[in-house]
């Protein structure tokens, strides 16, 4: 069994920034790829970031130059998202996403709202 927990969302004004962390655990022997997607209300689910096994990381345009994907290599699948410059469009629940293999595994999510 693999689990995902994400932390660090919440209510913040436009301008400001917020820190994501995601911890995975469970049958997990490789350093993998992560990645955070996010679902506004209403809207599909949309890939915000990745971080492959060796530190690559890609971003979609809408967020490029205001956030930041990283991993703690201390410990082992750990992802973090730093978002600065939050604008009200980014208010959405936010997933951290884990890839083995053929086989994707999501955490529960966590809530950013960001005030305008």
């Amino acid at each position: 069994q693999v689990q995902l927990v994400e932390s660090g969302g919440g209510l913040v004004q436009a301008g400001g920034s917020l820190r994501l962390s995601c911890a995975a655990s469970g049958s997990i022997f490789n350093i993998n790829t992560m990645a955070w997607y996010r679902q506004a209300v209403g809207k599909q689910r949309e890939w915000v970031s990745t971080i492959t096994s060796g530190g690559s990381t890609r971003y979609a345009d809408s967020v490029k130059g205001r956030f930041t994907i990283s991993r703690d290599n201390a410990v082992k699948n750990t992802v973090y998202l730093q978002m600065n410059s939050l604008k009200p469009e980014d208010t959405a629940v936010y997933y951290c996403m884990l890839n083995i293999g053929l086989n994707n595994y999501w955490g529960q999510g966590t809530q950013v709202t960001v005030s305008s």
